[in-house]
């Protein structure tokens, strides 16, 4: 299946794909799902010298990962779950741990995309931004936990008088601008890793949907073209795959984020609106997010549909939202809109484990993607290699499940997001 119609599928720089797997092959490590998860898993493998298969159902980056905002920033959902899960493998060092999660994911891609030479419009500079005083108070406690922990050349507290040189809008009140955080085409990249992955043996499959697993001595992924059979497997599909549902059912449930990109912007308005060419998010719960494209079109996403189900139509949701943060913009084009699924945990932290002692599986990342995706697959791929690893500590996280389906899980979820909405909309 081809990408959605998508900015990103449009300017991607290598549209060549890659072949579907025909016949039987014999691997180290087989990998299903070619989103970030697989693989950065695949290159952090075959960097390590194994033998490794990616099978993707459609196009290598189809899902989340050809479908977000490109934002690659230091924020977690699920930061203080995370310090209370992890205390019980870490101790006292579960802190100091969540705090270099925030950036670990950052030094993976960028040493990655200069190892390799990945063009994917790879930009430092990220806010974000104050609706309303307790924002900013939420802002200032993480500025000054940076500050404490030697980041200070990295982050800048905005006043409300300077947000005019950063950003032409009169939403904000103040904001927090991190130089450490990126924004990246997000195709471009994913592509770009797999061909790095290819160039040291990895094997990449497009359209080559996984049917099922076959365990045993040595466990197989059985396609509809031929089987691989490999001495470990990775699950890691997010919220596209429905593979071993019996023992995933209920851990993970489908959110839909909607972005839209406009026509291209004259250069004197793009730089207005965004003199310093920085992605944004805002403070709430449920928030909207932007950026500049390499060609001076505005990204804008948000509204996060928790019901995981596609927004009927993407454009006119979002323009009101564009058009109130950039009054300049109103009546602009929208070239591109399109919607993809994320995987939202309850806890809000990645789900890490094993069906077996061969089969690994990696999902959920909430909203926050790009870096963790980078970061699960170094812990992965040293688990599977026999290097130490902090692989533990997400695997012996307690995950709350609902014993139900995945519609109704996320009607459920959606329902318990509509008081954060709301929560949302009385403090702005």
């Amino acid at each position: 299946m081809e990408h959605a119609k998508s900015y990103y599928a449009a300017s991607a720089r290598h549209k060549d794909g890659f072949p579907a797997l025909d016949g039987d092959i014999d691997v180290d490590v087989a990998i299903v799902g070619g989103g970030f998860t697989g693989i950065a898993t695949a290159v952090e493998l075959a960097e390590r010298g194994l033998r490794v298969a990616v099978c993707e159902a459609n196009q290598i980056g189809w899902g989340a990962t050809g479908r977000n905002g490109g934002q690659i920033t230091g924020s977690l959902s699920g930061d203080t779950a995370m310090e209370r899960e992890f205390k019980r493998t870490l101790g006292d060092q579960a802190s100091e741990f969540v705090w270099d999660l925030r950036w670990r994911g950052h030094d993976i891609i960028k040493n990655r995309v200069e190892k390799y030479g990945i063009k994917c419009d790879l930009k430092f500079g990220q806010m974000q931004t104050a609706l309303n005083k307790s924002h900013l108070r939420e802002l200032t406690a993480t500025f000054e936990q940076g500050c404490a922990r030697g980041m200070q050349d990295h982050l800048e507290m905005v006043p409300a008088d300077k947000m005019g040189e950063y950003l032409e809008s009169d939403l904000y009140i103040g904001g927090l601008l991190n130089r450490r955080n990126m924004h990246v085409h997000s195709l471009d990249l994913c592509v770009g890793e797999a061909l790095a992955a290819q160039s040291l043996g990895a094997q990449i499959f497009e359209n080559t949907k996984v049917t099922a697993i076959e365990y045993g001595a040595r466990p197989k992924l059985v396609t509809e073209n031929g089987v691989i059979t490999a001495d470990k497997l990775v699950l890691a599909g997010n919220a596209y795959h429905l593979l071993e549902q019996e023992k995933l059912r209920g851990k993970l449930f489908p959110a839909s984020l909607a972005n839209m990109v406009t026509e291209p912007l004259d250069a004197d308005v793009a730089r207005a609106i965004n003199p310093q060419d920085i992605a944004v998010y805002d403070g709430r719960f449920i928030l909207d997010y932007y950026r500049l494209t390499a060609d001076n079109r505005v990204m804008f996403g948000g509204g996060t549909n928790y019901s995981g189900r596609d927004s009927g139509d993407i454009a006119a949701e979002l323009r009101p939202a564009l058009e109130r943060t950039f009054p300049r913009l109103k009546g602009v084009g929208i070239d591109y809109s399109w919607a993809g699924m994320d995987g939202i945990i309850l806890n809000r932290i990645p789900q890490v484990g094993r069906l077996s002692k061969d089969v690994f599986y990696v999902q959920g990342y909430s909203g926050h993607g790009i870096a963790l995706t980078h970061i699960l697959a170094d812990l992965t791929a040293r688990e599977i290699a026999g290097e130490a690893s902090e692989f533990n500590v997400f695997e012996n996280v307690r995950h709350w499940s609902l014993p139900v389906g995945r519609s109704m899980g996320s009607l459920m979820i959606a329902v318990g997001m509509a008081y954060y909405r709301m929560r949302d909309r009385i403090a702005s």
